[in-house]
């Protein structure tokens, strides 16, 4: 079974992690290193895709944004929301195209929620998890020689109001918000990144190599 490590970050802007996450998949392209996960919090951001500016998506005022890479349209990042970035290469059986790539990041999480006692599932109107009718998870990758960059956010207890005051592509303002909204209470991103570490050899087929734990540092273990 592949091995990954994992950098758990903290509380990092995203501007910091994208530009890091640029330079791993580069070094994850050439071999430097193995597959590698963040998992890392942003202060408040909502980011611009692709899809959103072709369809004319605005962010309100009230709101910092950035524009991105990966597809997808309008994503808030923010507390209470854990982002997780495999920077991976997807090259192993089941992962001959993006749809089943997805698929296995959904699975990742919807499996790390279960034991929580929160079922999790799939939804027709758009990529992701969703719980109780309302999506928790969004997903967007952006792939290079199929070493992916982005990743996945699970909203745990986001400041209410804010990720439900955007409108994402082809969903309806208030249609995103977060598991504590949904009377999910008690989560935080500790819990949270280790479901998703213990949950990752049942789910993407990967176990664990080295565990660093940066947050409050100013320097990257790779």
């Amino acid at each position: 079974m592949r091995r990954f490590d994992v950098i758990r970050a903290g509380i990092v802007s995203h501007e910091i992690v994208a530009e890091k996450m640029k330079e791993l998949q580069k070094n994850r392209i050439e071999n430097k290193i193995q597959d590698t996960l963040i998992l890392v919090e942003h202060p408040e951001v909502v980011t611009i895709g692709p899809r959103a500016k072709n369809e004319g998506l605005k962010v309100p005022d009230n709101y910092d944004s950035t524009p991105i890479d990966r597809g997808g349209g309008l994503t808030w990042h923010g507390s209470g929301q854990l982002v997780a970035y495999p920077i991976f290469h997807w090259n192993l059986e089941d992962e001959s195209n993006v749809s089943k790539i997805i698929n296995l990041l959904e699975e990742w999480v919807i499996n790390s929620l279960r034991p929580l006692g929160i079922e999790a599932h799939r939804d027709e109107r758009m990529q992701g998890v969703w719980h109780s009718g309302k999506k928790i998870s969004s997903i967007g990758l952006q792939f290079l020689k199929w070493v992916s960059r982005h990743g996945f956010t699970i909203n745990y207890n986001t400041p209410y109001g804010r990720v439900e005051g955007l409108a994402g592509c082809g969903l309806k303002i208030g249609t995103t918000t977060s598991l504590n909204a949904l009377g999910k209470e008690g989560l935080t991103r500790n819990i949270l990144e280790s479901m998703l570490i213990c949950m990752a050899p049942f789910s993407i087929d990967r176990q664990i190599g080295e565990i660093y734990n940066i947050e409050g540092k100013n320097t990257w273990p790779i």
